[in-house]
């Protein structure tokens, strides 16, 4: 799910035992408080049976007594014996995690709860369930690759099942060694117990594998024959087991989720004759463009600095550390970087001997030239060459680009109707869990439990394995606001009608054009940027992160600021069904030479919103950076001429919301969002990677609303709205 391994019992333990919220629940009638001694005559079998956490009622967990010991298992945990503590408390193996059960007045088990989070119990729901978990037998093997170089892969394969079975291949850079059927079963219950012969393979340069790993790797040449990419590794991969694992059925089927989406994507290029299905999820498909490192031209300064660190320090993972401040708390990252300033001053003050090479890439090559260009995989999807799974989340905090350009590229060429996409309210990766819930979001059903069984799996074994069930046309999308799943016959739909939204003045919206010239300014200072979620900001990929749930935050922590420029519609009367593509349009001068154009469309909720926490929230659906001094060529930037008026008009991404009737429709405009993305000096310098304190300036941002200007954001609306209808 997040880009770091994870021990696997603890990945699948806390994917059932949520420690991201607080649950209140009445008193259990007649029971004893958690952790209370239960009597001493107490048997294993009153502890039996499924108990499920209320808010979370897809994830239930069961316990039974085998061979006189109590034993944990769920859809995603292989059977686990406990270790007994004392009666009612009991210790998981290869974690730190001690469950302890209360009694109802009987004895018997009423609910269950973790030691680390109290609050979060688990009540007794009705009897065991047994759950599907095949035989998987480990091996290791070291696979030649057309250059000599051998890469590392464990393969499990299922014993119990005798009949010939399809490879489901996974390429990664984070590791294969903890792979086992205890991991395979948590991080992919439907597949692993559909039955597989599953591959995980180390990537060049990274853990057990040979060679040298090159972020990102660049495309081959497939004519030169001694040519390698991640393609070809692919391709040779396929070839070795294809010869070397006896019981396969001849076919091949890819999946993987951010680096491995990537690697999976990879895998319909000039594909193995066996490849059958790949499903590239949230890939980083251009890293310069819009995934990963940079959006349009903006450096995600601190996404950059953590992520490199930690995948280049050496062949394995390292840890990230902002240091501590002056009370011993780990430093707010807000504070570290702008202390340090460009990038520059990051890299020389990270304290490594030797720049790491994605780092020299950064500061060597901060516009799109060649070097990113190469890497830009949209530039190869020139045909559906396998039927192809594109999966992505509306608010994927790291490849939400990916995914949706990756289905639009291939489109086109989809003359077998073969490119199918799957969008919904994920962030990155969390697709894999079965949680109802994002950050303050409750969607009332796990989507991502539905997609898993309904879809992926449906989609692999229809392709591998001739099963009947795929139904999926061309797109499935949840949307957002209905809360229901939508499918669409394509992406976005015939009957979305792109409808301008414009921003006029007073900080109002209309449905109307431009009448009267309007202009809305603010102050952009470099010294006191916007912060992008609220502080302290935590390491990337640090315990306590709040990373990973961003997008949702409610912005009503900025909306105040003197540099953040505001607009709103009315409130709505009636709902607004917004589907596909959301366009900025706007036009703006800066009395500087340089400026970071920053547009944010959102839902505000009602103040008297049934749920508590989600009134008056301010919630972004869609939002994107444009670095000014590309608004003519992202190859060759340019200074903006001060006082000038140059229009920003690019991509704020896919949708499919519903703003309900009751809500707030609003804009907001901002020049800054840190440490996410580096501060624009304001002033044009060659190289903003180098630039100086000097350099830092602050300037005033005019954003123009008038016939010749018509500042306005594209809507694709699936039912025309008017003022009279809605307002």
């Amino acid at each position: 799910m997040t880009r770091r391994r994870v021990a696997i019992p603890v990945l699948c333990l806390s994917l059932l035992f949520s420690t991201n919220r607080t649950l209140r629940l009445e008193p259990l009638a007649q029971a004893a408080p958690v952790g209370q001694a239960a009597p001493a005559s107490t048997q294993l079998e009153a502890l039996s049976g499924e108990y499920t956490d209320p808010a979370e009622p897809d994830s239930p967990i069961s316990f039974y007594v085998q061979d006189g010991k109590l034993l944990m298992e769920s859809e995603r945990m292989v059977p686990t014996p406990l270790t007994e503590n004392s009666p009612t408390e009991f210790a998981v193996p290869q974690s730190k995690m001690t469950l302890k059960f209360a009694l109802d007045a009987s004895g018997h088990g009423a609910a269950v709860a973790s030691a680390n989070d109290p609050n979060v119990l688990y009540k007794r729901t009705g009897d065991a369930v047994h759950h599907v978990f095949h035989d998987y037998q480990r091996t290791e093997a070291m696979i030649p690759m057309r250059d000599g170089i051998k890469l590392h892969v464990v393969i499990l394969k299922p014993a119990d099942i005798s009949v010939p079975l399809p490879f489901l291949i996974q390429r990664t850079p984070y590791g294969c060694d903890g792979t086992n059927r205890a991991s395979f079963s948590g991080g992919r219950p439907e597949l692993a117990r559909d039955g597989y012969i599953y591959v995980c393979g180390d990537i060049r340069g990274r853990y057990k594998s040979e060679g040298v790993f090159v972020m990102s790797r660049p495309q081959a040449d497939h004519h030169d024959p001694k040519a390698i990419d991640e393609s070809t590794d692919t391709y040779d991969s396929v070839d070795w087991l294809l010869k070397n694992v006896q019981g396969n059925n001849g076919r091949a089927g890819f999946l993987g989720t951010s680096y491995p989406g990537f690697l999976a994507m990879e895998a319909g290029i000039d594909p193995h004759p066996a490849v059958k299905a790949i499903s590239p999820q949230a890939p980083m498909i251009d890293v310069w463009i819009g995934d990963d490192f940079f959006h349009n031209g903006a450096f995600r300064q601190s996404y950059g600095y953590d992520y490199v660190y930690g995948m280049e320090s050496n062949k394995e993972n390292a840890d990230v550390s902002y240091g501590k401040d002056k009370d011993g708390k780990p430093e707010d990252g807000f504070d570290y970087f702008l202390e340090r300033g460009s990038f520059t001053e990051d890299v020389k003050k990270s304290g490594v001997k030797q720049v790491f090479p994605t780092w020299k890439l950064f500061l060597d090559h901060p516009s799109y030239d060649i070097v990113w260009s190469s890497r830009g995989v949209e530039h190869h999807l020139n045909a559906v060459t396998v039927p192809t799974l594109s999966v992505g989340g509306y608010y994927d905090q790291e490849d939400m680009w990916g995914p949706q350009e990756e289905y639009k590229s291939l489109e086109p060429h989809d003359n077998k109707h073969e490119n199918f996409l799957v969008l919904g309210p994920w962030r990155h990766g969390s697709w894999a869990s079965s949680s109802r819930h994002l950050g303050n979001l409750n969607y009332g059903e796990s989507i991502g439990k539905e997609y898993r069984s309904q879809i992926e799996a449906k989609f692999f074994g229809h392709y591998l394995k001739d099963e009947t069930g795929f139904d999926l046309e061309d797109t499935a999308s949840f949307q957002t606001g209905s809360n229901t799943w939508k499918r669409y016959s394509h992406f976005p739909p015939k009957e979305a009608q792109p409808t301008s939204l414009h921003l006029v003045g007073d900080g109002l919206l209309s449905w109307s054009d431009t009448k009267e010239p309007a202009k809305t300014s603010y102050e952009s200072d470099p010294a006191n940027p916007v912060p992008y979620r609220h502080r302290p900001i935590q390491v990337t990929y640090s315990d306590g992160s709040q990373w990973f749930n961003w997008l949702t935050e409610d912005q009503r922590f900025v909306t105040d600021r003197k540099d953040v420029a505001v607009w709103k519609l009315p409130v709505l009367k009636k709902d607004l069904i917004v589907t596909g593509e959301v366009l900025a349009d706007i036009f703006a001068s800066t009395t500087g030479t340089d400026n970071d154009m920053v547009v944010k469309l959102i839902d505000q909720y009602p103040d008297d919103d049934p749920d508590p926490k989600m009134r008056g929230y301010q919630l972004m659906t869609n939002e994107e950076i444009f670095r000014g001094r590309y608004v003519e060529s992202f190859e060759k930037p340019t200074p903006m001429r001060a006082g000038s008026i140059h229009e920003y008009r690019y991509s704020l991404h896919d949708v499919d919301h519903v703003f309900k009737a009751g809500h707030t429709v609003m804009v907001e405009i901002q020049s800054t969002w840190f440490p996410l993305y580096d501060r624009n000096p304001q002033t044009f310098v060659p190289n903003i990677m180098t630039a100086k304190p000097e350099d830092y300036k602050a300037a005033t941002i005019t954003v123009y609303s008038d016939s010749d200007h018509d500042s306005n954001l594209q809507l694709p609306l699936m039912n025309a709205c008017d003022h009279i209808e809605c307002f």
